[in-house]
């Protein structure tokens, strides 16, 4: 019987479950969605069980597509992998049970809280985490949970899924996860003392830290699962992409075009104020990371704002014009993530005309996306060698000849949708003794500039950006 990985990618809004063979093969796929909603302006929240069931759904989808219909074990399981979102806080009781919604990284309802911190906490977050004070991140949302349930547990969603997988034995999270909730220090590669006084998060709530590789504890009562089967690797989701898309080297960067979008470049050491953990093995490895609010949304929003049935549709109309004329679309629907950091900037479309049509406003859409993407390289120092793309929107050639237009270098678009589940299997196979490197042998879709009014259309974006902001501070890119 043929030994498989189970890959488990917990997403924003859905739950993707993928055998994955020892060579990299993608033997069977399952997937779930995840509800979201938005019960007032600024809050994002998940149901911790629907996420649960969505997981186990793709995990028995996923499983029944590898035995057919003879629905009996075609692969055996010889471990798990997770990658999951990032940032998101969920809480629960000693007996496993959610003490509320999941407070997802799009949730901005700790605004306000998080700027009437000590301008000395922003300070130690940046020297000790390489992030900065922002709503988007885990701390604030842990305290919110914590001020209506003191004795609650927290943790981000791998630990989640974690409690839940083993039974409600075990209360683990992995140091990539860690490093984006602003307690973890990333030079000590602990909790960081200080800054749980800051924000008020005690030790005790929190989850164990582990390197990203080190086992998380092994099933427990898991439909459709053997128990004892171990967690092998955990991974954050872009972190896990980044990994599956080699990009190990100065140099490489990693675009990830989900709901919002993740861009990563590995580094060779930690920078203070300017950093994250991707994950940790035998050692750390760092990364300059940018992080965009609302990409695959604003896609999502034009749509339905042009009565489209779906973002598929919205890249059609687009594609029926050469350009949006001028029309800018800047998406900052919760204010601007990086490189702005701006999160009193409100939305705008602008450049608009008595000819400005439907599919000018859905080619804006597009061009939002990819510039930026651009805002956020435009701040990575050293020379751009490779940009590699995945996620969702990646598989819009239209979108992807747009970025390398706006960007001025080429584009490798991943030809793999499971990139995130492939990057935490790959780990997972490489911590078990298999020779991995899969990336070496993944294809690509290239796409090369051939746009020749670069400068102006930047141009014309960052005018539209900045008067959507309240205050313009210098660009940085976590």
């Amino acid at each position: 019987m043929p030994q498989a990985v189970l890959a488990v990618d917990q997403g924003t809004t859905n739950s993707k479950a993928a055998l994955i063979s020892a060579d990299g093969r993608v033997l069977s796929t399952g997937s779930s969605p995840v509800a979201l909603t938005t019960p007032h302006p600024g809050w994002v929240e998940q149901d911790p069980e629907n996420i649960w069931q969505s997981v186990l759904k793709a995990i028995a989808l996923c499983l029944n597509a590898a035995s057919g219909a003879a629905r009996t074990p075609a692969v055996e399981v010889v471990g798990i992998a997770l990658s999951t979102q990032r940032e998101s806080v969920v809480g629960w009781d000693r007996s496993g049970r959610p003490v509320g919604s999941v407070l997802g990284w799009q949730d901005v309802r700790t605004s306000s809280w998080c700027a009437q911190l000590p301008a000395a906490v922003d300070e130690v977050v940046r020297r000790r985490t390489g992030l900065r004070v922002d709503a988007m991140f885990s701390a604030p949302k842990m305290r919110w949970l914590l001020d209506r349930s003191p004795d609650a547990r927290v943790g981000t969603v791998d630990s989640w899924l974690i409690h839940r997988l083993t039974g409600c034995r075990e209360h683990l999270t992995d140091a990539g996860n860690a490093a984006r909730t602003l307690l973890y220090d990333l030079t000590a590669l602990d909790w960081s003392t200080e800054l749980l006084e800051g924000f008020g998060v005690p030790r005790a709530a929190l989850a164990e830290v582990r390197p990203s590789n080190a086992g998380f504890g092994s099933t427990k009562d898991v439909p459709g699962l053997s128990d004892g089967i171990p967690i092998v690797a955990v991974l954050a989701d872009s972190h896990a992409a980044m990994y599956g898309q080699g990009c190990t080297q100065t140099g490489m960067v990693k675009a990830t075009y989900g709901t919002g979008s993740s861009v990563m470049t590995p580094v060779d050491e930690f920078v203070p104020g300017g950093c994250t953990l991707a994950w940790l093995t035998d050692h750390p490895v760092y990364a300059l990371e940018g992080n965009i609010v609302s990409s695959g949304a604003a896609l999502a929003w034009t749509a339905d704002l042009l009565g489209l049935p779906d973002v598929g549709a919205l890249m059609a109309l687009a594609a029926t014009v050469p350009s949006a004329e001028g029309v800018v679309l800047v998406p900052a629907f919760a204010g601007l993530g990086a490189p702005h950091w701006d999160r009193e900037a409100r939305a705008a479309l602008t450049g608009m005309s008595s000819s400005t049509t439907r599919a000018h406003i859905a080619r804006a859409a597009v061009d939002a996306v990819a510039h930026q993407i651009c805002d956020i390289t435009d701040t990575i120092p050293g020379e751009l060698t490779t940009l590699r793309a995945d996620g969702g929107a990646t598989v819009s050639d239209l979108l992807m000849q747009t970025q390398a237009d706006l960007l001025g270098h080429p584009v490798e678009a991943a030809d793999v949708p499971e990139i995130s589940a492939l990057g935490a299997a790959e780990l997972a196979w490489t911590t078990v003794g298999a020779s991995t490197n899969w990336s070496q042998h993944r294809t690509y879709r290239h796409f090369t500039p051939t746009a020749t009014d670069r400068t102006h259309r930047r141009t014309t974006w960052s005018t539209a950006v900045t008067a959507t902001r309240t205050t313009p501070t210098q660009p940085t890119p976590t």
